[in-house]
């Protein structure tokens, strides 16, 4: 069933900032795909392509210049009307310095009005899970950079919305916390009933947890390709040595060079 509908959505920002420029950038141009309820949905690209604005847009954070996004059915015309239905995690962890990890967990939960005492319930019902147990009173300060990206995701999970928006969340971490945090991510997306939209610039990354792969074009970003992942569940490390995820990945990097 498709939970998530993008049509010809296009966005352009003013370059008069830059130094002798006038004129608008292009961000990205006639954006079309739709997501079904359930999937893992990855994009990959080149930096500065639009992959940012395309989850931006979606979040009620951007309002594009042209195109309709519609969820469920129902177009959302305008930002007010995207603000509050989706869960948006940008590139940094944005964990606020002066609450607990606990604290910071269910801020989206109370922002939504939702009760604190069942949000902290419910948060450390789930901090095992989110590899958090025992730290719910630490500061993020303490935490190092896993588990400050565990501790964000936490709290985009219990916003409770069927939609989740991650922007580059393993990013600026090391190779093997990197691939520590995608095999739990795959184990808590299995425990989820989520629909995720994943950027990434890891092409390994993007196959390894993606059901489906959208290719972005260089500035001004177009889908270049949509690429199925029809690799078995469940994937781990070895899974990136298999001779059907190498063809994947040969296909999905001869479309990044176009």
């Amino acid at each position: 069933m498709t939970l998530l509908k993008v049509d010809a959505l296009s966005k352009s920002f003013d370059g008069s900032a830059r130094r002798g420029s006038s004129s608008r950038i292009q961000a990205v141009v006639d954006l079309t795909f739709t997501v079904a309820a359930g999937e893992f949905l990855t994009i990959i690209g080149p930096s500065g392509c639009g992959k940012s604005t395309l989850l931006r847009m979606l979040a009620g954070l951007v309002q594009p210049d042209a195109g309709c996004i519609a969820l469920q059915g129902q177009p959302l015309p305008d930002a007010s009307a995207r603000q509050g239905r989706f869960g948006y995690m940008p590139q940094r962890d944005a964990l606020l310095p002066w609450r607990s990890v606990i604290d910071n967990a269910i801020l989206g939960a109370e922002l939504a009005g939702g009760s604190r005492a069942a949000a902290r319930a419910e948060a450390r019902q789930l901090l095992p899970l989110f590899g958090l147990d025992g730290f719910e009173n630490a500061w993020p300060s303490e935490l190092s950079g896993g588990m400050r990206q565990r501790a964000a995701l936490l709290r985009t999970f219990l916003a409770g919305y069927d939609i989740l928006l991650l922007d580059e969340p393993f990013g600026a971490l090391d190779a093997l916390t990197r691939r520590v945090l995608q095999q739990w991510l795959l184990g808590v997306r299995d425990r989820f009933s989520k629909t995720i939209l994943f950027i990434t610039h890891d092409v390994d990354e993007a196959l390894l947890l993606g059901d489906r792969v959208l290719v972005f074009s260089h500035r001004p970003g177009r889908i270049a390709a949509q690429l199925s992942v029809d690799l078995p569940h469940p994937r781990n490390e070895d899974t990136v040595l298999e001779s059907d995820f190498l063809a994947l990945k040969r296909n999905a990097l001869a479309h990044l060079k176009l």
